[in-house]
């Protein structure tokens, strides 16, 4: 690197000094002079950001303006030993790139004799530095420690190495360029392998994905640093100073090059803009700040995509180019640095070879020559999972010809079966779609992929971008179908490996949400693309029924576990009709499954796994009894109580007990609760309230249905409800469920199914002990009951305004009223609407709970005081006053 004054070349600095000088001379303190600089400085750039200047001008204009008043602070205080002293710029700064707050690093580099180092001039500087307002980061070394430390850390010697010489003995910095040179320490091999090991570990640290609803846009896969990354090993092993001279090295071609300079402008856009929205060094895309800076970039909502989802989608699409050339190029380096350019090639099939353990094309002109090899290129790495990937030449060769991807190659039989053969292949299935998606074929054979790439959904619920979700839920389903993953979901494993065309269930996750931001019904339009893909490949009437009909109803099953009181018999007559068979069952129900634990992994947990099971199990066995035979209330109570009876052999309750305790209870219970459930509560009843009874807490941890179980039995009330929750919610607890019986003499005995906030049961006893003092305090010990919430609400939830809704429908059969409920969520919303239903007198039947991201899609059971459903006047009423009561919360923020 040359040695030159920093801002010799830069017009920014002359104004800068001349305009510090001035306020000095006029008589201004230099540190309040210095900081007017520096403000008025970001000021004027944040200005001509606003107006739509050029970022790659700003960031180096800011850079400079950093260095005209670094370089006035260096002569004010190191005058008398700029001879034994120089200043450095490293990191970014040394780059000569600063955002609005980045951090400015510098490094003070002295002689190796302690005797000659300026100590106190050079304090007084750094203090200097602080006093004015610069996020300063600082090292004083001498050559030797930039040695020693460089050598036993490669983020010194990565900082080191793009170092800027700014003041000072020059010769100090040279000698330290030259120590810590590859020919002295650290080696382009070294350092390229402890480098890519350094990515690797960061990328894990963002989950290794670049689709994180709120990435960082500096340290995510495909941000900023892969792009450094790039330039320190190009530095590294050959010298280059710029991305532009890897042109003439022949490894980056000139629109690679564009790419590259395209995609660093457009992060660092978004980091500048970060920087002025917050005042402060931020570079993360929190949700706080996603709907700021679509506005500021001028994005606007459309009629099916929001302006933020705009953004961010091409935020996506620019991290997945990043990141598949980021891959591609540190490849090439491996290639070139590490692996010996005579290996032995072995071919592989006609037209692939492999080199080095990556496969390669025989030559370059087999996609000119054989558009489809550009298909076969993933059946061949299917059928050899040894290999390291795809070489990185191919992959660039994939990526020049995979124009020829058109509707001639779509429409081509010999291709329809390749991609058939990807699908159906033992091993790699997965792997190959993701090659496919980040080399750009996947989006070219069936374009409306291409259009969901990158897109992404302005919620809590969907964690990933759509084409990201969809190959999680392929990797889901693959899972279920390999013997090896059986330990992790036995039940869907089993199933996933009884279907006749695994290829089916494939199919239709990849259609499953394919037409997402067009409009209308997703899953409708899904199904007329998934049909007319299937039968176009050449799959039978039948089966491109079946994927579509999957595509069309993907959601039913889970809507109707979580929403519908799957107890009633009447409910699971009508799912078994609307599946029909076993077969479209059974597809469905490892779709459901691979889906939803692909949508949100923090929302997916025991309790859902068990519930979906529980659900299957019961249409199961109505398709297994036949549809024109369906199970009636009678037999399912009779059903109940004789396994419940086997759950309570050997308990020692004697018969006349048990009679009195179930004799307390109405027929609806039988129904509601499981058989395994009622014996725990029968126990409970003949524990502690036996002939006379009186209130009690019971916690049940190991209930097989993934949650915890919380039992009360206290005298009937129509606020133990909202006590009971805001007691729960005050604890951090996820409520997912709510059963409410009343007992013939006046009792209630209320059931939650709950969660601790970050998932999974309750297993510590001093955390039982702890819910169970709090249920007694604030619930059964006291006549007015605490319905204080003092837990706040996740930073999250507060960048998202979910309106409320709330509908009524009538369950005449059961006697009583469903009102579905959607709202923003927050701490104490169940108290809140259980003190409304108190304050309307209306009761509780039962909770389904479920939380959507940022949202609240709640079912509730209700009846008016005589046990009947509410009146359209009642139900209006209700609805009136909870979202009068909701609504004003979500706008004070409580």
């Amino acid at each position: 690197m040359n040695v030159k004054a920093a801002a010799g070349s830069n017009t920014a600095a002359p104004s800068v000094r001349d305009q510090l000088l001035g306020l000095v001379e006029a008589g201004q303190p230099p540190v309040t002079a210095a900081r007017q600089v520096l403000s008025m400085g970001g000021e004027a750039l944040a200005e001509r950001f606003l107006g739509g200047e050029d970022v790659e001008i700003l960031v180096r204009e800011r850079a400079a303006v950093v260095d005209a008043v670094m370089l006035w602070a260096w002569q004010q205080h190191m005058r008398d030993a700029s001879d034994s002293a120089a200043l450095v710029a490293v990191g970014g700064y040394g780059r000569g790139e600063l955002h609005p707050a980045s951090d400015v690093d510098v490094m003070v580099l002295v002689g190796d004799s302690a005797a000659h180092q300026p100590r106190e001039a050079i304090e007084a500087f750094l203090t200097f530095l602080w006093d004015i307002g610069l996020e300063i980061g600082h090292s004083v070394r001498s050559v030797a420690d930039c040695s020693k430390q460089a050598t036993a850390d490669i983020t010194v010697a990565t900082s080191l190495m793009e170092s800027r010489y700014l003041a000072g003995d020059a010769e100090l910095f040279q000698a330290m360029r030259a120590v810590t040179g590859p020919d002295r320490i650290w080696p382009s091999a070294k350092f390229f392998e402890a480098k890519r090991k350094e990515q690797r570990a960061r990328h894990l640290r963002y989950h290794d994905t670049a689709y994180n609803l709120e990435p960082n846009v500096k340290g995510s896969p495909g941000g900023l640093r892969d792009i450094q990354m790039i330039g320190w090993v190009a530095q590294r092993h050959f010298g280059a100073e710029t991305l532009h001279q890897l042109i003439s090295h022949d490894f980056l071609t000139k629109h690679e090059y564009k790419t590259l300079l395209k995609g660093r402008a457009f992060l660092w856009k978004i980091r500048f803009a970060l920087h002025i929205i917050t005042g402060r060094r931020e570079d993360r895309l929190l949700f706080d700040h996603q709907i700021k800076l679509a506005e500021m970039f001028g994005y606007k909502d459309a009629t099916f995509t929001l302006a933020v989802e705009q953004m961010m989608q091409r935020y996506y699409r620019t991290v997945m180019k990043l990141s598949r050339l980021n891959e591609m190029l540190l490849q090439l380096f491996e290639e070139a640095i590490l692996e010996k350019g005579d290996a032995e090639v072995l071919e592989l099939a006609p037209g692939f070879v492999a080199r080095n353990g990556w496969l390669a094309t025989e030559n370059d002109a087999l996609f000119a020559r054989e558009p489809g090899a550009l298909l076969r290129l993933f059946l061949v790495m299917q059928s050899h999972l040894h290999l390291k990937g795809v070489s990185a030449h191919t992959i660039r060769l994939v990526h020049i010809h995979r124009q020829r991807i058109n509707d001639e190659f779509r429409q081509d039989p010999g291709n329809h079966q390749t991609f058939l053969d990807i699908l159906r292949a033992p091993d790699g299935v997965t792997r190959a779609l993701t090659r496919m998606n980040l080399y750009g074929v996947l989006g070219r054979y069936i374009p409306a992929f291409g259009r969901i790439a990158g897109r992404m959904q302005y919620d809590l619920f969907h964690t990933y971008t759509v084409d990201a979700h969809t190959l999680f839920v392929i990797n889901n389903l693959r899972r279920f179908s390999l013997p090896r993953f059986n330990e992790e979901f036995p039940y869907c494993s089993k199933i996933m490996q009884s279907l006749a065309k695994p290829e089916l269930a494939y199919l239709a996750g990849l259609f499953h949400d394919i037409a997402k931001g067009r409009g209308g019904d997703h899953s409708e339009l899904g199904a007329v693309d998934a049909e007319a893909f299937c039968l176009e490949h050449g799959l039978s009437t039948y089966d491109a029924r079946l994927v579509a009909w999957l595509v069309r109803n993907h959601l039913i099953l889970s809507v109707t576990a979580q929403k519908k009181d799957i107890s009633d018999p009447l409910v699971i007559h009508d799912f078994a009709r609307k599946v029909g068979d076993q077969s479209h069952l059974d597809y469905l129900y490892v779709l459901t499954v691979a889906d939803v634990r692909a949508t949100n992994p923090k929302l997916w947990n025991s309790w859902k796994a068990s519930l979906f099971e529980e659900f299957y199990r019961q249409v199961r066995r109505a398709l297994t009894r036949g549809l024109e035979n369906p199970l009636d209330r009678k037999e399912l109570i009779e059903e109940t109580r004789r396994e419940t009876r086997e759950h309570l052999a050997g308990a020692g309750i004697d018969e006349q007990v048990l009679q009195s305790i179930w004799g307390r209870l109405d027929e609806d219970y039988f129904l509601r609760h499981r058989p395994d459930d009622i014996a725990w509560h029968t126990q409970m009843f003949a524990q502690h309230a036996g002939a006379s009874p009186c209130p009690f807490v019971a916690v049940r941890q190991k209930t097989g249905r993934g949650a915890t179980a919380v039992l009360m039995f206290i005298p009937a009330s129509a606020d133990s409800f909202a006590a009971a929750t805001a007691a729960l919610d005050e604890l951090g607890l996820n409520i997912l469920d709510a059963e409410v019986s009343t007992t013939h003499d006046g009792y209630s005995l209320e059931t939650y199914q709950v969660m601790e906030g970050v998932g999974g049961v309750i297993e510590d006893a001093d955390r039982v002990a702890e819910i169970t003092r709090a249920l007694e305090r604030r619930v059964i010990s006291t006549d007015a009951r605490d319905m204080r919430i003092t837990r706040r609400p996740h930073r999250q939830l507060k960048s998202f305004r979910t309106a409320t809704r709330i509908s009524f429908a009538n369950d005449s059969r059961n006697r009583r009223t469903l009102m579905e409920l959607v709202t923003g969520d927050r701490p104490g919303l169940l108290s809140e609407i259980g003190q409304e239903l108190v304050g309307a007198d209306v009761y509780l039947q039962a909770a389904k709970i479920t939380t959507v991201g940022e949202r609240a899609e709640d079912v509730f059971f209700i009846t008016d005081p005589r046990r009947q459903p509410l009146s359209d006047e009642a139900c209006e009423a209700l609805g009136k006053a909870l979202h009068a009561r909701l609504d004003d919360s979500l706008r004070t923020g409580d």
